[in-house]
Order: structure tokens, then sequence, then C-alpha cells
């Protein structure tokens, strides 16, 4: 089947994705830039308050529980936070033969090739698991997917990982076709606040820029590609006799974060505070 080639081909022996469904509505290109914050406050810890119907602030929840009658939890809380009087709570238990995922969702926006992203944010990993190959932050194009081939949608992008040892944080691009841009000089702290910055500047060839700190230390600065590329995707298609077309122009439209999937033996209790998401518009 030209899914599990794929898989197998684009996520380097990682036998789990973290990608949900969507549909495949092409957006019209956006030229202004973009700025969404949250900080998780809510009226009585109302976990309701982060979805409003307009889309205002989050938009979905993800929530994949593993099949032995183990029920992930998300909550509002206002016992562990890092700025304001709360924060999200998310905890995803081990996976099993299903892969367990406790996340939520922001659509509502467009990243094209060329644009700056930025996304920053507190984490609060309790415990003290192996947590290696968990994934926390999917930025993702779910519309740029060729509904015409006979291939379910796996919504290609760029991911944080745990990788490169049990707790490294790294730049996962297996749903792109490329290598992950692993560091191993700064391990994650656990049971305390910290905050991640993730800065990229969009391009589906080697002239785009990654950039990751961790409570402002700068452990990857590097150019590689962070968007899917057409051509790749029609060669990696091809090879099954498919032809396959990603839809043009390309944008990132959808971002997931919490455990957005935990591939793991170990329970992951996790915050998320102090969020943000901007994006630069590259008008030539």
């Amino acid at each position: 089947m030209i899914r599990n080639k794929l898989i197998l081909f684009i996520t380097l022996g990682l036998v789990f994705l973290a990608c949900g469904e969507d549909d495949n509505t092409v957006d019209e290109p956006n030229i202004e830039n973009f700025v969404f914050e949250d900080g998780f406050e809510t009226q009585n810890n109302t976990l309701n308050e982060l979805f409003p119907s307009n889309g205002s602030r989050w938009t979905g929840i993800q929530q994949d529980d593993p099949s032995a009658n183990a029920e992930n939890q998300i909550s509002v809380t206002n016992t562990t936070f890092s700025e304001g009087e709360s924060a999200l709570r998310l905890f995803a238990n081990a996976s099993d033969v299903s892969l367990s995922k406790m996340d939520i969702e922001k659509e509502g926006f467009s990243a094209f090739e060329d644009d700056k992203v930025v996304i920053k944010t507190d984490f609060y990993i309790s415990g003290n698991a192996n947590i290696e190959n968990i994934l926390l932050i999917d930025l993702e194009c779910c519309s740029c997917w060729d509904d015409t081939a006979e291939a379910e949608n796996q919504c290609p992008g760029i991911r944080l990982q745990m990788s490169g040892g049990n707790d490294f944080l790294s730049i996962e691009r297996g749903k792109i076709a490329e290598s992950t841009i692993q560091q191993t000089s700064f391990p994650f702290p656990r049971n305390e606040w910290v905050t991640v910055q993730w800065e990229l500047t969009l391009a589906s060839n080697n002239s785009a820029i990654n950039k990751l700190m961790i409570n402002g230390t700068e452990v990857i600065n590097t150019t590689g590609t962070n968007m899917p590329n057409a051509q790749t995707f029609r060669e990696i298609f091809a090879e099954e006799g498919i032809e396959f077309n990603l839809q043009e122009p390309t944008f990132y439209d959808r971002l997931q974060i919490g455990v957005t999937a935990n591939p793991t033996s170990e329970n992951i209790e996790l915050f998320v505070d102090n969020f943000s998401l901007s994006i630069e518009k590259n008008i030539p």
C-alpha cells in the first residue's frame, strides 16, 4: 500500500505518526501578519472557554486514547502555571497497539514559503520517565494534500520531538521526507517550567532557516528544508505508479501542541502556558 510505503520512507524507522484527519479546503493567500497568544486563562478553569465558536482561541482537541481502557486527560489548572493564574494540563497514557495523543489545535492561519514563523511557549514535564520520541508541537499543511490520490491525508509538516536520546528536543522532519535535525547538547529540564522558542523561515528547499532555543540558549541554528516539496512527493508516489501533486501554493495551516504523540511505554503529564504564534509575511 502506498500509505505504508510513504510512512516507512519518511519516518526513518519511527512507526508512529502524530497527525489527524482534516478536510482538503484550500484557503486564499493571506498577506497580513498574524499573531495569536494565549495564557489559558478562563473563568473557573472552564475548558470550553478555550474553544469559542468563532475560532478566536483554540479550534479543536485531538484525543486518541490507547486501547486498554485508559482515557487521556485535558483540563485547565491553577496549581501549576508559569504566568497569570492558570495553565493547560495534558495527560497522555502510554501507548499500546494504539498510539496515544492528547493535544489542542489551532487553525485559521496561513504560513507560506518565505514567511517567518515564531512559536514560543512554556512547557512543564512532570516526573523523570523516558520521554524519547514524544512529540510536543506539530506545524502542518493539511490543505496541501492531493485528494485525488489514493492515499489518506497525512498532513505533512514538521514537529518538535525528543530525539537523539531520552530528552533532547529536536526538529523532526520525517513527514516531509527529510531527516531529523538533532541536538544533543542541551537536555530538556524536568519538573520545572521551560521556555521553548522555535523560529522558522519557511522554504521547500535548503534555503529554509531553522532555529530552536531552550530557556534562551540557542541549541539549533541551521538551514534545511522545512516545508513539503512537491517534486519530492511526486517522486515518492511515482514509485507506486500513482500521480500525486501537492496543492500549490503550499502553506501551513494547522498547529498542534501538547503530547501530539506519546509512542512510549510511559504515562506523560505535561503542562503548557504562555503560548504565542506569530507569522511575519514575506511581501516581495
